[in-house]
């Protein structure tokens, strides 16, 4: 039998090593919010990630007439000539190109191809576009930006899914073309991540993408008339809407009760900028065209058709802040310098995130070593689209040297100022 003293000393010491254990359980309390988030988030995941699991392209041999539609500014000659060269090996009905009265440099790589020209003085892609279509006469029409390069089959592949009539428009799988240093790399791993997940999801579950990209989206030429005053005139808070045409477009699309498609058999590549001046502006216009076409989407009566379509948007919307909240934490567990925490969390933000990778790192392996990277530049993306919402209603394009100014789209130089194409 142990003495009284032994007994004290052991309900001592168990008494501390309970108060011990809840020290550390209160202490790492103040991250459950942080783990409740991430369950959550988890979730969401996972019903976009289920569905698009299932995806498969449509495979027949049904086949369209289908004409090229080309807005052309200050495009790299090189690039344009070899983004021609790829659409007429296509072997579609025709290639019109609207090309900008400024630029003499690509009218000349233009004029060595058998393509249709088309010179304006308009400023603005919307107007080049709308030009372009109204001079097809093909039942298809591709409305594709000057630096997107074909795959051999593009046309035909792209066809395949208008054999259904509810079908009004089609998009394509893109990547980065000769993907070169770090945010080239991260581009290239964000478009996989997009056409395996976000938009392979949205075609299977409802046949409704939001958005069929401007690099190359394909639409019915009857409904691209049908749409056109209201594509043209579009305003958002009072100011004319210059950029997010692709957005406009699909969005229009689905309005009249039609159906968008994502083809993911049907590759293209485009090029994408390799600095970070060019890089933040290209995504802070992207996210204040996704913010104005999102937000008028959700609040309009054809959504309600679409309830997976609203469910992703959404949840586009809310992890813009949601995804804030990690380096928050990370931040705090460094001030209290509980390094196992910080190790905890960095480790799962590298697994977690390479396993939504995944379809890319079969594709490239070696982008791995690249997911932190793509982490923290999701952070600052976050950031970005905040900014974007905090100033939805200014309109300018970064390469296009047009702006609005009191309610009209100008030239805000009589001149280019450059060749930063795919911005």
């Amino acid at each position: 039998m142990p003495g009284l003293g032994t007994f004290v000393n052991e309900n001592g010491t168990m008494s501390a090593l309970l108060d011990t254990t809840l020290y550390d359980f209160r202490y790492y309390l103040v991250y459950l919010p942080l783990g409740i988030l991430g369950l959550v988030r988890w979730g969401c995941w996972l019903v976009r990630r289920a569905p698009a699991a299932l995806y498969r392209p449509v495979r027949n041999d049904f086949r369209l007439p289908l004409s090229i539609v080309v807005p052309v500014y200050q495009e790299d000659p090189e690039i344009f000539a070899h983004a021609i060269e790829s659409w007429l090996a296509n072997d579609v009905e025709e290639v019109v190109l609207v090309i900008d009265v400024t630029d003499h440099a690509c009218q000349e790589v233009a004029a060595r191809y058998p393509v249709t020209v088309v010179i304006t003085d308009v400023p603005g892609k919307r107007d080049a576009l709308r030009r372009g279509w109204e001079a097809c006469k093909t039942d298809l029409v591709a409305l594709v930006d000057s630096d997107t390069i074909w795959a051999e089959d593009v046309a035909a592949e792209v066809c395949k899914p208008f054999a259904d009539p509810e079908i009004g428009g089609v998009g394509t799988r893109q990547n980065v073309y000769n993907p070169r240093g770090f945010l080239q790399r991260v581009n290239d791993m964000y478009l996989d991540y997009r056409y395996f997940d976000e938009n392979a999801a949205q075609t299977a579950v409802g046949r409704a993408v939001s958005c069929l990209s401007g690099r190359t989206a394909v639409y019915r030429r009857e409904l691209l008339l049908e749409i056109s005053d209201e594509f043209m005139h579009e305003t958002f808070m009072g100011v004319p809407c210059m950029s997010g045409d692709d957005k406009r477009l699909t969005t229009l699309t689905l309005a009249r009760g039609h159906r968008t498609y994502m083809q993911r058999s049907a590759r293209v590549w485009s090029t994408f900028p390799g600095t970070w001046r060019i890089f933040m502006k290209q995504r802070l216009r992207w996210s204040r065209n996704t913010w104005r076409s999102d937000l008028r989407a959700l609040s309009s009566r054809w959504i309600r058709r679409h309830p997976f379509l609203a469910f992703t948007m959404a949840d586009k919307a809310v992890s813009s802040f949601t995804l804030l909240v990690a380096p928050f934490f990370m931040t705090y567990a460094i001030i209290r310098q509980d390094w196992f925490f910080v190790a905890c969390l960095a480790a799962w933000w590298w697994i977690s995130r390479a396993m939504k990778m995944l379809p890319h790192l079969v594709r490239r392996p070696s982008s791995f070593f690249l997911v932190p990277g793509f982490v923290l530049v999701s952070f600052v993306m976050a950031g970005v689209k905040i900014c974007a919402l905090l100033t939805i209603r200014r309109q300018r394009w970064l390469t296009r040297q047009v702006s609005v100014v009191n309610g009209v789209a100008v030239r805000t130089s009589p001149q280019a100022a450059g060749s930063e194409a795919g911005a």
